[in-house]
């Protein structure tokens, strides 16, 4: 990988070594940042001098930077002026991966196009996170919100009527993954020409794909698939029933085999000798009688006596956890899934600094989960390291702070 890298860090992971300028605000771009600095790539985050916006967002928006943007480092730069372009230039002549999210054009009108980059840098992977891929829509403006509604997803979250956006950022963080995967497919073919290349990824078309399945429903029965709410599900029983106790609790049998295991735990006699409800597609078709029966059947019992019988039997089911809840959720304790974090007071609408826990990427590398190695930075926190590996000296980087060019932390 390209040389003038910051001295790497302990457990740094599989891609230690590649260097990534991260240009990109919001969620979409740091995530793909994230991604890449969860496994082990030197992330810099380029950043205004006032810092990223998102570290200010209060509401849903309150804990944007603090996740995003863990496992990087800072460089707060005017990368408008002409000597913080030279300083972004230097900077993108070292490295593997440039990542931006800015709208179509913003970037060319900066004299940082993907051409200007990859001239100065044959090697560069140039990743653009944008609303749309090229194409009519390319230069609307989107969001995460603007794409689900455009995209069918809000039309199959909400009632019949009213539609109603995914309770999380689903297409910004799963776009940027997506980012994150050309990225590295794009460093692998590297390795055998030599050359780097142009990712793409986009918010509307990764809604598309996620709403995939119900075009193919479509394709397949030539009927419109129904929002979720009012759905003809594919199993007999998949639903969420209140319970003895006020709780509700989401109980399934999406097999023959599980429906037989759930009759015999009950006692259910009556039930397993139905000859309406013999197969799963049976008892699809039976579902306007047959969930408010099971629902009287159930609310007999409280949440926890449910869980342990499903769990015994091998059946599906879950409470309804909110998110905080997750913080103390047994699974993710005992399994290092939640890492501690230190969140910087300019990360932290509050204004204060904070310790707390924070989930790590979904999967495992050789048993284990790519962990935190650093929280957030504090705005411009690693400015004159950064300037330091690109060649800058004492003199110039204390020039360039007093001219406002850059913010040392």
């Amino acid at each position: 990988m390209n040389t003038g890298t910051l001295p790497a860090e302990p457990s740094a992971g599989p891609l230690a070594g590649v260097r990534v300028v991260e240009f990109t605000h919001m969620v979409m771009g740091p995530s793909c940042g994230m991604v890449l600095a969860d496994l082990g790539a030197e992330v810099m985050k380029v950043e205004p001098p006032t810092g990223d916006a998102t570290r200010r967002l209060a509401g849903s928006g309150a804990g944007f930077f603090a996740l995003f943007n863990r496992n990087k480092r800072s460089l707060a730069l005017d990368a408008r002026s002409p000597r913080g372009r030279e300083v972004l230039l230097r900077l993108v002549a070292t490295c593997d991966v440039f990542v931006e999210n800015f709208k179509p054009g913003a970037m060319d009108a900066m004299g940082l196009g993907v051409e200007a980059l990859q001239r100065l840098n044959p090697g560069l992977v140039h990743v653009a996170l944008k609303g749309f891929l090229p194409g009519p829509y390319e230069r609307r403006t989107a969001l995460d919100e603007v794409v689900q509604m455009m995209g069918g997803l809000a039309y199959m979250t909400g009632p019949e009527g009213r539609p109603l956006r995914a309770g999380a950022s689903v297409n910004d963080i799963m776009g940027g993954m997506f980012g994150a995967i050309g990225a590295l497919a794009a460093l692998l073919r590297r390795q055998s020409t030599g050359r780097g290349g142009t990712v793409q990824a986009g918010l509307f078309e990764n809604n598309v794909l996620l709403v995939a399945q119900h075009m193919m429903q479509f394709a397949v029965t030539g009927r419109p698939a129904a929002p979720m709410p009012g759905r003809i599900s594919a199993w007999g029983l998949y639903d969420v029933f209140t319970v003895a106790d006020g709780d509700q609790v989401f109980l399934a049998a999406v097999s023959d085999t599980q429906w037989q295991a759930l009759c015999r735990e009950f006692g259910w006699d009556d039930l397993l000798s139905d000859p309406r409800l013999r197969s799963n597609n049976d008892r699809v078709r039976e579902r306007s009688w047959l969930l408010p029966l099971l629902g009287e059947r159930f609310a007999a019992f409280g949440g926890g006596e449910l869980a342990r019988r499903f769990e015994a039997r091998g059946l599906p089911y879950a409470p309804i956890a909110r998110p905080q809840e997750l913080f103390d959720d047994p699974h993710l304790e005992a399994s290092g899934g939640l890492a501690p974090i230190h969140v910087p007071a300019d990360a932290s609408v509050a204004g204060r600094e904070f310790a707390t826990r924070v989930p790590l990427l979904p999967l495992t590398i050789d048993g284990a989960r790519p962990g935190i190695r650093c929280g957030p930075p504090p705005i411009g926190a690693d400015g004159d390291a950064v300037l330091r590996s690109i060649g800058y000296g004492d003199a110039e980087i204390e020039a360039l702070a007093a001219a406002g060019v850059v913010r040392l932390g």
